[in-house]
């Protein structure tokens, strides 16, 4: 196997710390959200993408639906696995890369939150794939929520006084967003459960909504909504602005 990416390096004995990050604090009132877009219907096969430790996939099980986490990360599926026991539900965990998934046509409904593999990886191509992947995953007639960077932001915004203000386990510092690409780059210091610090090189596609609606028609969703994503309080009512740091995308086919 090559070099490990940023993001394989990242989430390396990272469960613990990552449960405590600013923004993974959100998953109840998320979860309430998706509940109300999905109409409370048990019935429907969900699919959680890039599901780190669980926290989506767990509560929308404990509420009695049917769900499966996929992740690149051996360690996050692990401390998910525990979660999900201790908690008494029955969640499928599988280690999948979200470029290649291994379903056809077999949920109703996928949810990508938080940054779940997209838009994280190396080339505007490869994120695509994993919007190519997930929709394939699904049924003909199916729903796709999913959050992600606010391209808007960096150009209103410092990320690096951004990421300052925000705390948390892992910081990033030295920022630079490229406006030929929309990627910004930059150090962050991490520090992994036992203790260990250290120093990862990362690389992060921002989208500008046009790009995202313009991905989801070529694959064939006839409805796309993008809304401002706020922590933990979705909200069709939440009108994307320049402050949003994410957007939260509803597609339906």
């Amino acid at each position: 196997m090559g070099q490990k990416q940023w993001y394989e390096e990242l989430f390396e004995n990272y469960g613990r710390k990552y449960d405590d990050e600013v923004y993974t604090q959100g998953t109840v009132g998320e979860c309430d959200f998706i509940e109300k877009e999905l109409n409370y219907d048990k019935n429907l096969k969900i699919l959680d993408v890039g599901c780190g430790t669980g926290r989506h996939a767990i509560e929308l099980s404990r509420r009695g639906y049917s769900v499966t986490g996929i992740d690149l990360s051996e360690s996050q599926l692990a401390r998910a696995k525990v979660k999900a026991t201790n908690l008494g539900v029955a969640v499928r965990f599988l280690k999948c890369d979200a470029r290649n998934l291994p379903f056809v046509g077999e949920f109703d409904v996928a949810i990508m939150l938080c940054e779940g593999g997209f838009p994280l990886m190396e080339t505007d191509e490869m994120n695509f794939e994993i919007l190519k992947s997930v929709t394939r995953a699904l049924k003909a007639k199916a729903k796709f929520i999913f959050t992600t960077l606010n391209g808007l932001f960096p150009l209103h915004h410092s990320l690096t006084e951004f990421y300052q203000s925000t705390g948390g386990v892992s910081v990033p510092y030295q920022v630079h967003f490229d406006l030929m690409t929309f990627r910004a780059r930059g150090t962050m210091t991490v520090e992994d459960d036992d203790g260990n610090i250290k120093q990862i090189e990362y690389s992060e596609r921002y989208y500008i909504p046009s790009e995202i609606t313009w991905f989801l028609k070529v694959l064939g969703y006839g409805k796309i909504d993008i809304y401002g994503a706020r922590l933990g309080a979705f909200s069709r009512e939440n009108t994307l602005t320049v402050h949003d740091f994410e957007m939260l995308v509803i597609a339906e086919r």
